[in-house]
């Protein structure tokens, strides 16, 4: 199988060439696995197929993003950006000079747009009604979790000093919280100046990542309802820095950049 490595802020995938099909038969779930594995495969956070639409109603590709334990997503912003960038290099568009795309997700259409400076603009929609404000506990600790749909389920914890979350052992306790019935996706985030915001996050079906787009689109609209922030934010990243933009009523508005890092052949 031919493929290539991308990243977003360190969030990375593996994207399958043009040509190049899943096998989604006997074993599906393993091969996901087993590509995404850092010592046995490519290692990713996630595989990426993307496949051209004709005559779907404006719609130009469709976009299914696979978890590293094998599970499906229904969306995924870093690879969102990461793709139109794909789409881009690989010549996929109809017409070459096109520079926003329309892409059909598990959870609905997100549009990506090239930007002159090299970075990909995503039009994420609009946020989404999930639980509410809502109380956790993981190793005896209580929060209280701001929850925002974007097309999958974020819980997002502030907290006053983030260097001294324990993420990997209460992201694992919380993403299995008996309030999800299908896990979800923790962001601990603490306002560190006027529109700034550090986030660090726990993504159901990966562990802990270095970037997460719908959890820092997530995270600002949490901010937003919670009046910690105003229209934007930079949300700083373990692996870099997105912006996110969400003026009321309107979709959420994500900013950053996409890298690819090689390609590849791998029997699968």
């Amino acid at each position: 199988m031919n493929f290539s490595k991308w990243t977003g802020l360190g969030n990375d995938f593996v994207l399958l060439e043009p040509g190049e099909s899943l096998d989604f038969g006997s074993g599906f779930e393993q091969r996901i696995i087993k590509l995404c594995d850092r010592r046995f495969g490519i290692g990713a956070d996630g595989v990426v197929a993307v496949t051209p639409l004709e005559n779907n109603n404006g719609v130009d590709f469709e976009m299914r993003i696979f978890n590293a334990d094998g599970s499906e997503a229904a969306m995924c912003g870093n690879a969102t950006r990461c793709v139109a960038k794909y789409i881009q290099t690989r010549g996929l568009a109809k017409d070459a000079a096109t520079k926003v795309f329309n892409l059909h997700t598990k959870s609905g259409l997100v549009r990506p747009t090239l930007l002159d400076d090299g970075r990909v603009c995503v039009d994420m929609g609009l946020p989404r009604t999930f639980l509410g404000s809502i109380k956790l506990t993981a190793d005896c600790y209580d929060f209280t979790a701001e929850t925002v749909s974007m097309g999958n389920p974020h819980a997002v914890i502030f907290v006053d000093d983030i260097e001294k979350i324990q993420l990997e052992k209460w992201g694992s306790i919380l993403e299995v919280d008996r309030q999800f019935p299908d896990r979800c996706n923790i962001e601990f985030a603490q306002v560190i100046a006027p529109g700034k915001i550090r986030m660090r996050v726990w993504e159901r079906g990966c562990g802990v990542t270095m970037a997460c787009g719908t959890g820092s689109c997530a995270t600002l609209v949490a901010a937003q309802r919670t009046g910690r922030v105003g229209v934007e934010a930079d949300v700083v990243l373990d692996g870099g820095v997105l912006h996110i933009k969400h003026e009321d009523g309107g979709p959420v508005l994500m900013t950053g950049p996409a890298e690819e890092v090689f390609k590849g052949d791998i029997c699968v």
